[in-house]
């Protein structure tokens, strides 16, 4: 009988759109969590980081999340595995921790902590742990669970947590090594082998992937770039948080798997499916997932229109929408269309006036800047338009980065 996981990550609890709450969309996704992890009879809940949206979340945020973890672990019956990611606290992620696990839940705040030992009866209990892993035997299965796991830290703390003496050392190298010292130490064919982290990971050689809009970017340049097959060999499955995008960046037969969040918290995600991932587990064999599609939450998009009367009957037709508004007009907009705009519909989170402006020769002037980009895009527009069509260079672009967060 295979073993039933579950892999979600990015809650980002207390998150907001500009100054519009998203806590009760919240609540109901993750209502629907907990459903298809009864529903699937999960035997195991992983969430690999940024289970809030700041150091400092509203209280409740902190309430929704407590309540959702005790659920789903059903009276320590279902073990949960919650890891920090870098909106989190480190400090607040490991503060709850001997009340949690009292309940079957398991916090690790910080790279290579280590987690104490714990058993509920006639449910599971850790039978071994060490810095950055622990190892789970469920009393229904003869098969142990061996969990290699990383929060997130910046480099100089995770460097530190490391042991890594040699600054010169590249990162990749540095996780490689102590996750395949681990990994040889208590790894074998004998249970089943898993990893869960939040971290920028990619291919080598491959997609260097858009980090979320408006999230706090692990990958400043390219220097100290995560590559997905420094994994080791015997970890068959690798949950990942940090991207909101749902996708698969290991072989075939080892899962390297971003969960992606839960719900599109900006506009440049608006039409992403998200999911959940549920896994089918098995000492020696490859391990089978599932994307399970997730159905609440408030639809995102971004709509563009030159007319008041018809962006109106458009947000009329479409009232559970959160919407990104930009009307196009030779004239500003007047206080009574806007005023007409936000009674029509509860979700407009911003309007964007595009005003199109006629040049010397009577025509309608083309060069208008596209207000529906990022802020990366925006500046680059600038640039070229400041510097007489030079491109930013990737130092310029780096730096504009890190300034922003």
């Amino acid at each position: 009988m295979a073993l039933k996981i579950l892999h979600t990550a990015d809650w980002h609890l207390g998150k907001r759109l500009d100054n519009f709450s998203r806590i009760e969309e919240q609540k109901e996704v993750l209502n629907e969590i907990c459903e298809i992890a009864e529903r699937e009879n999960v035997d195991l809940v992983l969430l690999a980081g940024d289970l809030f949206d700041t150091f400092n979340p509203p209280i409740d945020a902190v309430e929704l999340f407590y309540k959702t973890l005790k659920r789903l672990a059903n009276n320590g019956e279902r073990p949960v595995i919650a890891i920090a990611g870098n909106h989190d606290s480190p400090e607040r992620i490991d503060a709850p921790d001997p009340l949690a696990r009292e309940c079957g839940i398991i916090f690790v705040g910080l790279p290579n902590a280590e987690v104490a030992p714990i058993k509920i009866d006639n449910h599971f209990e850790i039978i071994n742990t060490d810095k950055g892993f622990i190892e789970i035997k469920l009393e229904k299965y003869k098969h142990p669970i061996r969990i290699i796991h990383t929060p997130y830290a910046n480099e100089v703390r995770l460097r530190k947590a490391l042991n890594d003496e040699d600054k010169n050392s590249a990162l990749n190298q540095v996780l490689k090594d102590f996750w395949q010292e681990i990994a040889d130490k208590y790894c074998d064919e004998k249970g089943i082998n898993l990893l869960i982290s939040h971290l920028y990971m990619m291919n080598r050689n491959g997609e260097i992937l858009e980090e979320p809009d408006g999230e706090k970017p692990l990958k400043i340049g390219n220097a100290d770039l995560i590559y997905s097959d420094i994994i080791p060999g015997v970890v068959q499955y690798t949950a990942l948080g940090h991207l909101h995008r749902s996708h698969q960046i290991g072989e075939e037969d080892r899962p390297v798997v971003y969960s992606g969040s839960p719900l599109s918290y900006s506009f440049a995600e608006a039409g992403q499916e998200k999911y959940v991932m549920l896994l089918d587990a098995n000492p020696k064999k490859a391990i089978t997932y599932e994307k399970i599609p997730l159905t609440k939450g408030r639809t995102l998009s971004r709509k563009k229109f030159d007319d008041v009367d018809k962006a109106i009957e458009w947000l009329q037709d479409n009232p559970y929408h959160l919407v990104e508004l930009t009307l196009i007009s030779d004239t500003f907009l007047k206080a009574d269309d806007i005023k007409r705009l936000y009674a029509s519909h509860d979700g407009i989170i911003t309007i964007i006036p595009q005003i199109t402006l006629s040049n010397n020769e009577g025509g309608v002037e083309a060069n208008q800047v596209n207000l529906e980009q990022d802020m990366k895009d925006l500046f680059k527009d600038y640039f070229k338009q400041r510097y007489n069509g030079q491109e930013p260079n990737d130092d310029i672009m780096d730096l504009f980065k890190e300034i922003m967060n």
